[in-house]
C-alpha cells in the first residue's frame, strides 16, 4: 500500500515537472513553439561559430580586421555564455542548440590550453628553463624586476627596450647566475652558458632609420651542444584613422622569416615580444620556418599583455629542433608586459 502510494507521487511529481516545462517551454502568446523563438540568437551563434573557425579568411585589407580577430581570438568564446543567457531568457530550443556549434568550434581550437597537457620530450633530451620579457623601457624598478626573473632559475633570459639607463640594473643583477650575456640596440640576451657568434639581426621594416636595431643573434654553448637563440622585438601594431595597422610588423616579421631560411643551425630558439599572438597571419613568415606549436604547453592561455588585464600572449618562445614543454607567466615586474617562463627540451 505504501509503495503504491509512493509510486502515485513520484508519477504526480513527473507530471507537475512536464506541466511546468510545457507552460515555459511551450507556445508563446504569439504561437510560437520553443523551436521557433529565438531565430536571432540562434543565427548570432552560427555567426559567431563561422568567424571563429574561419578566421583566417577574413579580410586584412579591410581596416586589418583579420589580424584584429585574431588578436583577440579566444575571448570569442564569451560570446557561449551570452547566447546561452538570451536563451534561456528567450525560451528557445533553437538557440540552445545552435550553440553547440560555436562551443564546439572554440574547443577545438583552444582545448589544449584548458587541459595544459604538456608534450613529452624525447628521451635523454637536456632540459633548459628560458624566460622572455619586454621589461618596458620606463620601468620604474628595474632591479626588482632583474630579481622576479633570476627568481624563476632560469639558464637563458631575452629581454627588450633595454635602454642605457636601466642596463646596468639588469647587468648586476642576473650576473650572478647568467655571467655570459650580449645586447644589441634595446635588445639583449643572459645567459648561464658562454656565448658566441653574436651579432645583429636586421629586422629593421623598410623606412626605418639605422639606429632602430631590435635583433640578435648568438650561439648558446651549453653541455649538450650549441643553440642558437634569435632575440628580437617586432615593431608594435597601431589603430589609425584607416584600421589596425599592422604593416611594419609584417613586414618585420617577412625579415625574421628569411633569417630563420638561411638559419643552418639544427637547433634554433626565437624569444621576442611579436606584438602578435600565434593566431595572427603576421606571424606566419616566422611559424612556417620553426617546428609545429602546441599549445597544451601553456598554462592556461599564459597571456602576457597588458599587464594591468592581460587579454593577448605577444611574448613568446618558439623552437626548431626543440621541443616547448611548459609555458606560464610570471608576476608583473612594473613593465606593460607579464614575463614568460617556458621550459625547453633540447635533444642531446
Amino acid at each position: 500500500m505504501l509503495e503504491a502510494s509512493g509510486e502515485r507521487e513520484h508519477v504526480a511529481r513527473v507530471r507537475r515537472v512536464r506541466a511546468a516545462l510545457r507552460r515555459r517551454w511551450g507556445t508563446d502568446d504569439r504561437g510560437r513553439t520553443a523551436w521557433g523563438r529565438g531565430r536571432i540568437a540562434a543565427a548570432v551563434a552560427a555567426a559567431v561559430a563561422a568567424v571563429t573557425a574561419l578566421h583566417s579568411l577574413v579580410p586584412n585589407a579591410l581596416l586589418g580586421l583579420g589580424s584584429l580577430l585574431e588578436t583577440f581570438l579566444p575571448w570569442t568564446g564569451l560570446a557561449v555564455p551570452v547566447l546561452l543567457a538570451v536563451a534561456l531568457l528567450r525560451r528557445s530550443a533553437l538557440a540552445l542548440v545552435a550553440l553547440l556549434l560555436p562551443t564546439a568550434v572554440w574547443l577545438g581550437l583552444f582545448h589544449g590550453a584548458l587541459a595544459g597537457t604538456a608534450p613529452e620530450p624525447a628521451p635523454g633530451a637536456a632540459r633548459l628553463t628560458v624566460v622572455q620579457h619586454n621589461v618596458g623601457d620606463v620601468n620604474p624598478g628595474p632591479r626588482a624586476a632583474a630579481r622576479t626573473l633570476a627568481g624563476a632559475g632560469p639558464d637563458l633570459v631575452a629581454l627588450q627596450e633595454v635602454v642605457p639607463a636601466t642596463r646596468s640594473a639588469y647587468e648586476t643583477e642576473l650576473a650572478p647566475d647568467l655571467p655570459h650575456h650580449a645586447v644589441v640596440g634595446t635588445v639583449g640576451l643572459w645567459s648561464r652558458y658562454p656565448l658566441t657568434d653574436v651579432r645583429q639581426l636586421d629586422i629593421r621594416p623598410p623606412g626605418i632609420g639605422p639606429d632602430w636595431n631590435r635583433g640578435l643573434r648568438a650561439t648558446v654553448r651549453t653541455p649538450h651542444g650549441g643553440i642558437t637563440v634569435h632575440v628580437v622585438h617586432l615593431p608594435s601594431v597601431r589603430v589609425r584613422a584607416g584600421g589596425f595597422d599592422t604593416e611594419r610588423r609584417d613586414e618585420s616579421a617577412k625579415l625574421l622569416g628569411a633569417a630563420l631560411r638561411a638559419e643552418e643551425s639544427p637547433r634554433v630558439l626565437v624569444l621576442g615580444d611579436l606584438n602578435a599572438p600565434l593566431d595572427d597571419r603576421g606571424l606566419d613568415p616566422v611559424l612556417d620556418r620553426l617546428d609545429p606549436l602546441d599549445e597544451a604547453a601553456a598554462d592556461g592561455f599564459a597571456f602576457s599583455w597588458p599587464a594591468s588585464f592581460p587579454v593577448a600572449r605577444i611574448d613568446h618562445v618558439l623552437a626548431r629542433g626543440a621541443t616547448v614543454t611548459r609555458l606560464r607567466t610570471l608576476p608583473a615586474t612594473g613593465s606593460d608586459h607579464l614575463p614568460v617562463v617556458a621550459r625547453v627540451a633540447v635533444p642531446s
